[in-house]
């Protein structure tokens, strides 16, 4: 099987680094010239305490009027946090009660700015993590100890932690992608040496992000998070609570016809995806394959442009071209193989660790209402059966493992 010389692919040019992965530079913590919406944000955790967010929501005449000429891609992506925040809080500030319509005032900038970002109007992945940090000290590296939300719905340590060890892992999988992509082009102009460098920082990469992922539970307890963490994530896309939907009133082009989005989830990160591309883990079509599709309209556009960039790296026979490349040369350069095979299996610890949390995070609480369901994931799909079907297709890539 010969390899197919293909453009280099570039982190830059889908607005990842090495540095931060997925991560963006620092994001904003406020908008300039928009008080209604840097108090709403500040006081947020309060209201919801309070059960107040309908009320100063309601009252307030107009959370952002029109978006200013002079914001840019940060401001966009600040306001869209924010917003997005807002709107989950305002929909499930009653527990078993969710609102049935956004009023005008929220539902329409929310769509505008989606509009502007390429993302639905929904809470999303990119919002409650990729955007929704800082450092406490700006000299020191993006790091655990070292990094806070900007955005909580109730705050506490166990919102914080669950969250900041996603941001922690988007910003290690930096290195990982840019030596997956050194080994894919290595590969596609036959490069022996720089394949098995490539392969070697992506499993350094993964080794870092599979420790932290492990340290979930020191300090997110499964019960607070099933209870006071988990429900505002929820959405309205096979939701039983709103069966129907969501109606955004105001937004013309819904017409006051309900909508139905995704809730956020894990899913809607692309590290997972680009690393199953990239290493040519294949998942076999069925509902799990349709949903993943669907994920990606979830993610910052450019980050799901590397996704498919990474697909579309095959060889002349249409295959994967990293995992074709070093399964034809598993005789000749057996280190080749055995690199890449710890990358494999690395994702398949990744996946494992991640099924047990969500046994014990969510299926093995005891629900109180349909509401928070433990059979379903936020993104409303059953969780478990997917998780697990993923699992095993990883598994399958190469069959054996090489000894440790």
């Amino acid at each position: 099987m010969d390899p197919a010389t293909s453009q280099p692919l570039s982190l830059s040019d889908f607005d990842i680094s090495p540095e931060r992965g997925f991560l963006p530079s620092d994001p904003c913590e406020s908008l300039p010239d928009c008080p209604a919406l840097n108090q709403l944000s500040h006081e947020l955790p309060k209201l919801s305490s309070a059960h107040q967010v309908r009320r100063f929501i309601n009252e307030q005449p107009a959370l952002l009027s029109s978006i200013p000429s002079s914001w840019c891609e940060d401001d966009y992506r600040t306001a869209m946090r924010i917003l997005s925040f807002a709107g989950h809080a305002y929909v499930w500030e009653t527990p078993g009660q969710p609102a049935l319509k956004l009023p005008s005032q929220l539902a329409r900038p929310w769509y505008e700015l989606g509009q502007k970002i390429g993302r639905p109007p929904v809470l999303s992945y990119a919002s409650y993590a990729l955007d929704n940090w800082r450092r406490l000290d700006r000299t020191k590296p993006i790091q655990l100890d070292n990094i806070v939300l900007l955005q909580n719905f109730l705050g506490g340590l166990d919102e914080e932690w669950f969250v900041v060890v996603h941001i922690q892992i988007e910003r290690q999988a930096g290195p990982g992608l840019e030596g997956l992509l050194q080994a894919i082009t290595a590969a596609s102009n036959g490069k022996d040496d720089e394949v098995l460098v490539g392969l070697q920082a992506l499993a350094s990469a993964q080794t870092a992000m599979r420790d932290t992922l492990l340290r979930m539970k020191e300090r997110c307890d499964p019960y607070i998070y099933y209870t006071r963490v988990r429900p505002y994530i929820h959405a309205w896309k096979n939701n039983p609570s709103l069966p129907n939907g969501l109606i955004y009133d105001g937004v013309e082009a819904y017409a006051e016809r309900p909508q139905q989005f995704r809730g956020e989830t894990g899913a809607q990160s692309s590290i997972v995806p680009c690393l199953d591309a990239g290493l040519g883990i294949h998942h076999a079509p069925d509902p799990l394959t349709v949903y993943l599709q669907e994920m990606r309209e979830y993610m910052p556009p450019r980050h799901r442009a590397l996704i498919h960039a990474l697909e579309s790296q095959t060889d002349r026979s249409g295959k994967a071209l990293l995992s074709g490349y070093v399964r034809v040369r598993r005789q000749s350069h057996p280190e080749l193989w055995s690199a890449y095979c710890v990358c494999v299996d690395l994702l398949v610890q990744f996946r494992e660790i991640h099924i047990g949390y969500a046994d014990s995070y969510i299926n093995r609480q005891h629900q109180t209402s349909t509401t928070n369901s433990t059979a379903v994931g936020t993104g409303g799909t059953p969780f478990m059966t997917y998780l697990q079907k993923h699992l095993d297709e990883t598994k399958q890539a190469v069959g054996v493992y090489p000894n440790p």
